[in-house]
């Protein structure tokens, strides 16, 4: 049987854009445009006939904004929807509050100016409608209510006092995707300031790492930062790979410090987690704790399986907390992954790891 094709409604009040967006997505056989609105409004009368599987959607419109309108479909009828506007540009706040509404994917607005330009945009807007239509998208009150339960006091109290440190730090590794912003909120968010030191990739364009991380950081007990070449990995931090870069541990002595590469895509992505996750096997091994979450794809899977060979311990996130569920399908497939959890147990499985480290050494 042919493979059904991805539908897609266009909602942008720009003519050009609209045509631009309709020949890049036309080119690909597994999407269909099944129309294109010039304003909320005329997409919602669309809306009541069809629904799409993906509605792309600017910010800036007539008679109602996007924002506006992307609150009111997740609250009434959830679809996955991708923001394209320039207001998202270099990781503004804008970026955040869309993610906060309930998109599941952020992409530029198309640049024509040269071929390569084009060719990219083209590559990167086809791959996040596909992503997109694999979401698992919800009503955003109902969401919400969940996310606020837990506190990081509740899940776990503070490691005892007067325990010897090991003499290598514990490390966690964490890899995510498509959903991924919101679900590193949630468990960044529920962490302790004493948790151990963490690296991060998320898949994420130049520009847009330094504003996410200082989102979370205005948020969290944790000190969270994009990384930076050469500097320490400290605990209570959590360090985000630089968009478009690929971020490793080392091992300097007894510490760890992170280095930042540039280099082809690796997994089809740049950062890839399975860099990261290799080099942690390399550098950390049994001291690493790996958790690959929510994403499309197997980036990560290769990698995570390397650690856990290496004597590191390995989680999933299950397919019930995750928006997509590929990356830790693939994981678990390749046989990388220890313990599959809920989004919100994660939290949780870090200190408990990590405790018991400490305890383990003591002893």
């Amino acid at each position: 049987m042919p493979r059904e094709k991805v539908r897609v409604l266009i909602v942008d009040d720009s003519a050009s854009v609209r045509q631009i967006l309709q020949t890049i997505l036309k080119d690909d056989p597994d999407i269909e445009v099944m129309g294109a609105a010039s304003d909320p409004f005329a997409a919602a009368r669309r809306l009541q006939n069809e629904i799409p599987d993906v509605m792309i959607l600017d910010l800036e419109m007539p008679r109602m904004d996007g924002m506006t309108f992307l609150r009111k479909i997740m609250a009434q009828r959830p679809i996955p929807v991708i923001i394209c506007s320039s207001l998202t540009e270099e990781g503004s706040n804008v970026m955040f509050e869309a993610f906060e509404a309930g998109a599941v994917d952020i992409v530029p607005k198309p640049k024509i100016d040269t071929r390569q330009a084009l060719l990219e945009c083209s590559t990167r807007l086809r791959k996040a409608v596909k992503s997109a239509a694999r979401a698992r998208v919800r009503p955003r009150a109902e969401r919400r209510t969940i996310e606020r339960k837990l506190t990081a006091d509740a899940i776990i109290p503070p490691p005892v006092q007067g325990k010897v440190r090991p003499t290598t730090e514990r490390i966690v590794c964490i890899g995510a995707s498509t959903g991924g912003t919101e679900a590193l909120n949630d468990v960044l968010e529920m962490l302790p300031s004493h948790c151990p030191p963490i690296v991060i990739v998320q898949h994420m364009p130049a520009g847009f790492t330094a504003a996410f991380a200082r989102r979370l950081d205005s948020v969290c007990q944790v000190r969270v930062k994009e990384a930076e070449d050469g500097e320490p990995v400290l605990p209570g931090c959590a360090y985000i790979a630089p968009g478009a870069r690929h971020m490793l541990l080392q091992r300097i002595g007894l510490r760890y410090q992170i280095s930042i590469k540039d280099g082809p895509p690796v997994s089809r992505h740049r950062p890839s987690v399975d860099v990261l996750f290799r080099s942690a096997a390399q550098h950390a091994g049994a001291n690493a704790l790996g958790v690959i979450m929510t994403g499309m794809g197997d980036d990560g899977a290769r990698g995570m399986l390397e650690m856990r060979k290496l004597g590191a311990s390995t989680r999933a996130q299950d397919e019930e907390s995750c928006v997509v569920f590929g990356m830790p399908k693939e994981a678990i497939a390749h046989g990388g992954v220890e313990k599959v959890v809920s989004l919100h147990h994660i939290p949780r499985e870090i200190m408990h790891w990590y405790q018991a480290g400490h305890v383990a050494v003591a002893g």
